[in-house]
């Protein structure tokens, strides 16, 4: 593929003139009276491959608490929501509650306008420079879990209300068929409301219709034990078009396709309610989407430009006729200024990606007397085998007046 505003190649015997002195483009340069037109050209080609260096894609942020001190701004909330996940998956929910706390006080604009997403909508400026909070998806994702660690700490109000706010994340479709429909968040949002001495029966029925995979059970007011449970690879982002002006996502894989709980001898299968990767790919277009595909097309177009420039300007500059290659000097000058701002343009889309997201979201409640408990929890494969080594086990105390929340995954250590 040839290099993005590269000069044309010219024939080296072709820049000297028949008397032997140096030329431009085959034009002897006493015939320009200056050397200011070779420097011109010298400087507009560095100009240009220096432009051009500057625009290769940076190296994605990672997670690792190592990276904490270096994490750029505009991706610290991408950092938070990884680390958040993580701490969840080892118990470690203070951690986990101070690290979304953080992350939904960007996403709720608490911090006020962000002026990095003002500029990646220009023509020079990647997506990536502007402050991560992620697509709609992710968004969703910080508010479900720290919905789930609201549960466990008994406040249901609170829990209730990051449901909500998660199902608001999740209601500015293209396809309004596709508008606010997981399962889980309705079901959860009738759920705490029943809780809470009113009434869910709406919220039940909005789950119901909404049911994919698997229909949700009706409510039990005197559940006590409620599961959340995760597995899989959830979606991942890549770019594709001739500009990577296309946001795409990845279908991560999953062994697991449902959960087997058992508690007090009695066994219980927990199917999946919501799919990651379906409500990743069914939101539609991207506002971003048109400012990317209008970027990609004014780079298309100056670059186009600036080769007819270049080409129409060198055939002027051996004409032998000065006025023709007076104006060939100019369509020089303006092609390889054309070249510099295509080269300039970044219609690349953002593909950071909230990328330890799990596939399927799973969920169950249990009516339980007080007294410790221990559940085993195993993974299964479309054919209801276990799965080796994703069985995990947890403790538990039933207190009279109290819901005991789980979270597992099968990432879960």
């Amino acid at each position: 593929m040839p290099l993005i505003g590269k000069a044309p190649m010219i024939d080296p015997i072709s820049l000297r003139s028949a008397g032997g002195s140096p030329a431009v483009f085959g034009v002897p340069r006493k015939t320009f009276g200056c050397r200011r037109i070779v420097g011109l050209g010298v400087l507009c080609l560095l100009a240009l491959a220096l432009t051009s260096c500057a625009t290769k894609p940076q190296p994605r942020a990672t997670a690792t608490a190592s990276a904490t001190p270096d994490i750029p701004e505009k991706d610290k909330v991408l950092w938070q929501y990884r680390t958040a996940l993580m701490a969840m998956r080892k118990g470690n929910f203070a951690e986990a509650k101070s690290n979304l706390d953080a992350a939904i006080a960007r996403i709720s604009n608490i911090l006020g306008k962000d002026e990095s997403a003002r500029k990646a909508r220009g023509y020079f400026n990647p997506e990536a420079k502007k402050t991560f909070i992620g697509e709609p998806y992710e968004r969703v994702m910080a508010y479900y879990y720290r919905g789930i660690l609201y549960w466990m700490d008994g406040e249901l109000d609170n829990a209730r209300a990051c449901f909500r706010s998660a199902e608001l994340e999740d209601s500015d479709t293209v396809d309004k068929k596709y508008s606010s429909d997981y399962v889980l968040l309705d079901y959860l949002d009738g759920l705490a409301s029943l809780k809470l001495s009113g009434d869910g029966s709406d919220a039940l029925k909005r789950a119901t219709q909404e049911a994919k995979i698997s229909a949700p059970p009706p409510y039990n007011p005197k559940a006590n034990m409620l599961l959340f449970v995760d597995f899989g690879a959830g979606p991942t982002k890549y770019a594709v078009g001739r500009y990577n002006e296309l946001l795409m996502f990845r279908h991560g894989p999953s062994p697991a396709r449902t959960v087997q709980v058992q508690i007090d001898g009695q066994t219980y299968q927990v199917r999946p309610y919501d799919d990651l990767y379906f409500q990743a790919t069914t939101r539609g277009g991207r506002v971003m989407d048109h400012i990317l595909a209008n970027k990609a097309s004014f780079k298309e177009g100056t670059d186009v430009g600036g080769t007819t420039a270049l080409i129409t300007g060198g055939v002027l500059t051996t004409s032998g006729q000065r006025d023709a290659q007076y104006a060939g000097l100019g369509l020089l000058a303006a092609g390889l200024i054309s070249k510099i701002v295509s080269a300039s343009t970044v219609p690349a889309a953002d593909i950071r990606s909230w990328d330890n997201l799990p596939l399927y979201l799973g969920f169950a409640t249990f009516e339980l007397p007080p007294g410790k408990h221990t559940a085993t929890i195993d993974f299964l494969d479309e054919q209801n085998r276990k799965l080796n080594g994703y069985t995990k086990t947890v403790s538990f105390e039933i207190i009279p007046g109290k819901d005991q929340v789980v979270y597992l995954s099968d990432k879960s250590s």
